[in-house]
């Protein structure tokens, strides 16, 4: 199919404002532009690639609407053309019925409390109001977890919403507490964490500094009540497999500041084995003698990935 008499006036236009940037800024002027177009080519020339491999591969009967506005890319470019085959609710719901059961381990579930315009009508951006029902109290890093898991959910489904606000998590003060998510694209990934190189840190509960979300490489194959330490150097998390679920904390017992890898998985509960303390697996790691302090964690078609704050990703191994 030829080009349209628009398609074409287009490409004429975009070349003629190149050569008014070059010849108003200079070569240097002219040379940021052209990256900056070859950028925007690029970027939609895999928005194009992903289409035509996710048709390709597309199963028999598959809607393909469906198969598009599924795909995070591709997605994301229908959505930022207003051709999204879901409206922006419906998105939020799936993204939190993909992060639902983590929650359901921090803060008990989620309720969508309203969306608006951030800033009143006319401004760029909504802001999406969530209300969580249970809280996990006392637990500063697993209110961490909860805001760090929401945000990267809405950020990859609905990339149109700037702020998040959550209602309903309990931190150390008693009583509601409001926690501001600025929600964005997701960064490009630094690269993998591979075993062995997970930075020493309060993974967990380093409030205030921007999580990034970092996949994990060369995990053990873990069964139901197992568990094993992921990294040799700093402050390792341990992972504990239980049915539905996989886990992260940091490899420390608030009871005796002891190690962990070699705890027991009793049933749904970890057993410390300097101390014997039991903390629960599900439930964020309550436990009689303190709280673990959990990862953010999210596992899904085979790969896992964890939240760690970002100045943390630069650290060596």
């Amino acid at each position: 199919m030829a080009a349209t008499a628009k398609e074409q006036q287009a490409g004429e236009h975009i070349a003629a404002l190149l050569d008014d940037l070059g010849r108003s800024m200079g070569p240097a002027g002219r040379d940021l532009a052209d990256e900056l177009v070859h950028s925007i080519v690029e970027f939609y020339g895999s928005g194009l690639a992903r289409v035509v491999e996710l048709l390709r591969d597309a199963p028999d009967g598959a809607d393909p609407l469906s198969l598009l506005g599924g795909d995070e890319l591709v997605g994301g470019l229908l959505v930022l053309h207003d051709l999204h085959p879901e409206d922006t609710l419906t998105r939020v719901g799936r993204a939190l019925d993909e992060v639902r059961p983590y929650l359901g381990s921090h803060a008990g579930d989620v309720d969508i409390a309203g969306l608006d315009p951030e800033g009143g009508e006319g401004a760029d951006g909504l802001t999406l109001r969530l209300r969580l029902r249970g809280s996990c109290d006392g637990c500063p890093s697993s209110a961490q977890t909860v805001r760090w898991t929401i945000e990267e959910a809405v950020a990859r489904r609905v990339p149109e919403i700037s702020k998040v606000e959550v209602e309903g998590v309990t931190e150390e003060r008693p009583g509601p507490e409001l926690l501001q998510i600025m929600s964005r694209p997701p960064d490009a990934p630094a690269g993998d964490i591979p075993a062995g190189d997970v930075p020493a840190s309060d993974a967990g509960g380093s409030a205030g500094v921007p999580a990034e979300w970092q996949p994990l490489t060369g995990l053990p194959a873990l069964a139901d009540g197992e568990s094993a330490v992921y990294g040799s150097a700093g402050t390792p998390l341990l992972l504990v497999r239980l049915p539905g679920n996989l886990y992260a904390y940091r490899d420390h017992c608030p009871g005796c500041a002891g190690r962990l890898g070699e705890a027991a998985v009793v049933g749904e509960r970890l057993r410390c084995p300097s101390c014997a303390a039991e903390y629960d697996i599900r439930r964020a790691g309550r436990g009689e003698r303190g709280h673990l302090e959990p990862v953010p964690l999210l596992e899904e078609n085979g790969s896992v990935r964890v939240a760690l704050p970002g100045v943390l990703l630069g650290t060596g191994p």
